[in-house]
């Protein structure tokens, strides 16, 4: 049996099945990145949930971690070498765990790179906007009487929708016909855009039929449907 108290993490959340992977997260866009994964590719793991609430993600415990306090982390028990791994990052989370698998990451040197490519696109650019969008459009829009914060981001979420719905168009996913890591990254942060944001129409997200295609595919997913409420709110 798997020893993990060496990681301060487990004081607050102890592991019931230390042998699984030990999965710290919250159901949002980032968050549920890893969850999805880890139901699609059936690797065990045992889930925790990582409050906003009572601020779990600035404990001690946490933050031993990940010094970052964002969500998601993990610990692989069996990872490199049979020993166990501390992961931050969901994708680099991703990348380890579609590779420790060999699943939903081409293994094609070309088809794996490009594939990493739009991983790439997501972290740099769609996440960090749309984020940025929703806290002007949902949360700070009436506080701020000067729109130009928020118009900045409609404007780099609507040329970033553009480019996703060019790159769609004639493909049944992002790299073609085959599922991949690229679209567990990215199609979390569609739904929250036109969802909890409810920021469809201020991007015009109505021009983008290829997305809203895609989209309805992804979520039809019996393991996306599982994955984006784990861990559960309880």
């Amino acid at each position: 049996m798997p020893d993990l108290s060496a990681f301060k993490i487990t004081q607050k959340w102890p592991a019931s099945h230390p042998e699984r992977l030990q999965l710290y997260s919250l159901p949002t866009p980032n968050g549920v990145k890893v969850s999805i994964m880890l139901e699609e590719i059936g690797l065990p793991y045992e889930p925790h949930l990582v409050s906003f609430e009572t601020r779990d993600q600035f404990s001690p415990e946490y933050l031993s971690l990940n010094p970052n306090n964002k969500i998601p982390a993990m610990i692989d028990p069996n990872g490199p070498d049979g020993q166990p791994l501390a992961l931050v990052e969901s994708g680099a989370m991703l990348v380890y765990l579609a590779e420790k698998t060999g699943q939903l990451l081409a293994s094609d040197p070309a088809q794996r790179y490009e594939t990493l490519q739009w991983l790439m696109f997501q972290m740099g650019g769609i996440g960090p906007m749309i984020g940025q969008l929703g806290f002007f459009h949902k949360f700070a829009g009436k506080d701020i009487e000067d729109k130009r914060p928020r118009d900045r981001y409609v404007d780099e979420v609507k040329r970033l929708l553009n480019v996703l719905e060019q790159r769609l168009q004639g493909r049944e996913w992002i790299m073609g016909d085959d599922y991949s890591i690229a679209d567990i990254a990215i199609f979390p942060w569609m739904r929250n855009l036109v969802g909890f944001y409810e920021a469809g129409d201020l991007v015009e997200f109505n021009k983008c039929p290829n997305i809203k295609r895609v989209l309805d595919k992804f979520l039809a997913r019996p393991a996306v449907q599982r994955g984006l409420n784990i861990p559960s709110r309880g």
